[in-house]
């Protein structure tokens, strides 16, 4: 079975010579087929191809003058591996490249959906060239090995625009590269295909037009904050308001919306540049992550003054954000007054369609699931077997699973009272709102994601 986009006579009659036997053909757009063979053929075997092909070794003599080849020479072998590797990483979808020297081999792993890949072993005498080579791209000193450094650069991989976050950090073995990968292209997505259940978005919705407060996305990193945090700028985006942030990093620029990106060499704090945005006359600002007691308490002032505060906080759940304020040693009152609603959050990974196949879950998987869904007698669950298409994981792609936190005039009197959060979560949880393990369950329910993702993102957290 071939898909193609020009069967032709002649490019029939030649594949199935080569094939040997009979061949069906399906007809499909070119950008179809590109898909599938980008996600079929992986880069393996162009890489070994340019490992062979590198001459290199550790010795320090011979660095620099490589460091000096490499930039003149775009088909140096060198440049070329750097490129299929980021290249490889994009067609798999991964956020996170790490390149890590081991004891006898260089491991290049990928996060995918949020988890770690191996996905290339590398000859450890390729990696004083491929670390060469990433530094000089990314503005980094190459002659420095002992201090942790930071860089970026931008390029073109498959015809798309990506940057990439370059840090290195020194090991017993080398030097570790981790690139973050920011592909420039993709669309960003808008607050209705986050996937929030429709009574969350009418009300997530609300909040975020609101006049003035604060509204928090609470989660551990990775967990797509920063993502619904632009989803709700696209949402209240427009020529009437001046809406401006500080964030570290600027992952992505909006037409229309003036973004500070912090430089703590500058003295550009989340503090400094909030206190900086509040002489700038805004609407609504946002704050990429509250991370200290000063930047929580000049947030606050500016949600009771009245400006809608969008941010970000490390917190197990939406109630737990709640008492991080409190650690940060801000006054109950103030929370109870200011925050109008925390959306907790986690990311699931997905069950991939093209390796799934039924099975039957052991009785702790089951008693977990009959526990936390409510009373259902689901029998028949599905997991991923492994594939291509998922790189062997069983999952591809990752959903939101959402609980949303609405202070209530009930809810601020128990803050103001220094509520326990159980005690918050009780009220929460019988005036409607749905937690975040509730929701994950009713993905398992509908053959989204499996028991053990479940576990494993939520339980451990």
């Amino acid at each position: 079975m071939v898909l193609c986009s020009d069967p032709s006579p002649a490019r029939r009659a030649a594949i199935e010579a080569s094939a040997k036997r009979p061949v069906k053909f399906f007809i499909s757009d070119p950008s179809t087929v590109r898909t599938f063979i980008d996600l079929v053929y992986r880069a393996d075997a162009d890489v070994s191809r340019l490992v062979a092909s590198l001459e290199v070794s550790d010795d320090l003599g011979k660095i620099a003058q490589l460091a000096s080849e490499i930039n003149l020479d775009d088909q140096a072998p060198v440049i070329q591996l750097v490129n299929r590797v980021v290249s490889q990483a994009m067609r798999d979808r991964a956020s996170d490249i790490h390149i890590e020297p081991m004891d006898e081999n260089v491991r290049v792993r990928f996060r995918i959906d949020g988890h770690l890949v191996e996905t290339f072993s590398l000859p450890m005498g390729v990696h004083a060239a491929l670390t060469s080579r990433l530094k000089i791209m990314s503005g980094m000193n190459i002659v420095e090995k002992r201090r942790p450094q930071d860089g970026q650069f931008s390029t073109v991989i498959d015809g798309k625009e990506v940057d990439v976050r370059v840090a290195s950090v020194a090991t017993v073995f080398g030097e570790k590269i981790v690139m973050r990968i920011l592909d420039k292209s993709r669309s960003m997505i808008g607050l209705a295909e986050l996937g929030f259940p429709r009574e969350t978005y009418l009300h997530y919705s609300k909040m975020i037009h609101a006049p003035f407060g604060m509204v928090i996305c609470a989660g551990p990193t990775g967990a797509g904050k920063t993502t619904t945090l632009y989803a709700s700028l696209l949402e209240v985006n427009s020529a009437g308001k001046n809406i401006t942030t500080v964030e570290d990093p600027v992952e992505y620029v909006f037409p229309g919306i003036n973004q500070i990106q912090t430089n703590d060499q500058a003295g550009l704090t989340f503090a400094t540049g909030l206190k900086a945005i509040l002489r700038q006359d805004p609407d609504v600002i946002l704050v990429g992550e509250i991370r200290d007691a000063d930047t929580a308490r000049i947030a606050v002032q500016s949600a009771l003054t009245g400006h809608l505060v969008l941010s970000s906080l490390h917190g197990t759940d939406s109630v737990a954000a709640l008492h991080r304020f409190l650690d940060m040693g801000i006054e109950a009152f103030l929370i109870a007054s200011s925050v109008v609603g925390v959306i907790g959050q986690r990311l699931l990974r997905r069950v991939c369609d093209s390796c799934k196949e039924p099975y039957t879950p052991g009785a702790d998987e089951l008693a977990v699931f009959r526990q936390n869904s409510g009373g259902s007698e689901k029998s028949t669950f599905y997991r991923g077997a492994g594939c291509n298409f998922c790189a062997g994981t069983g999952y591809r792609d990752r959903i939101g699973v959402y609980e949303l936190l609405r202070i209530t005039p009930e809810l601020r009197r128990l803050i103001v009272g220094w509520a326990t959060t159980e005690e918050l979560r009780r009220l929460a949880v019988a005036q409607g709102m749905r937690t975040m393990l509730r929701e994950a369950m009713a993905l398992v329910e509908n053959d989204v994601t499996t028991i053990p993702e479940v576990v494993k993102t939520l339980f451990a957290s």
